[in-house]
């Protein structure tokens, strides 16, 4: 039996800059905005921002599964998520830095678990070959 679940979410406006983004569960309901960097108000959020925030929450469940597949009992986890947008020849592109921190572990197995992690998370399959992402992962 295949388990599935589809996010269904309606952006309405000026999209990125000035648009409304809305499930279809009413529990995402934000406004978006461009950030100040890229010429905008900053008074939103802003797809970067959301991007990170799922990849980051999806993998650290990742961590958390390559964790108990090897029977490691982890004190903490946490991990901060960086999205990069860039212009240049090329266009618009993202890149993506991920500062995991696992508490309980050695660093061998806070490094294993975090290319375990990448290997399982979605986002992370999403994104391989297609942006440049770095992970740092670090024993606390």
């Amino acid at each position: 039996m295949s388990n599935k679940y589809t996010a269904h979410v309606k952006v309405t406006g000026e999209g990125r800059n000035g648009g409304r983004a809305q499930s279809d569960d009413g529990l995402l309901d934000t406004d978006l905005a461009l950030p100040k960097e890229l010429g905008g108000a900053g008074t939103a959020t802003n797809p970067e921002q959301l991007f990170a925030a799922g990849w980051a929450a999806c993998f650290l469940g990742a961590v958390r599964l390559a964790a108990a597949e090897r029977r490691i009992r982890l004190a903490s986890t946490e991990i901060d998520t960086d999205v990069t947008l860039q212009h240049g020849e090329e266009g618009f592109s993202l890149a993506a830095v991920l500062n995991l921190q696992v508490g309980g572990v050695s660093q061998e197995q806070a490094a294993e678990l975090a290319a375990a992690a990448h290997q399982i998370c979605p986002y992370s399959k999403a994104v391989r070959g297609n942006i440049p992402v770095t992970i740092h992962a670090v024993a606390v």
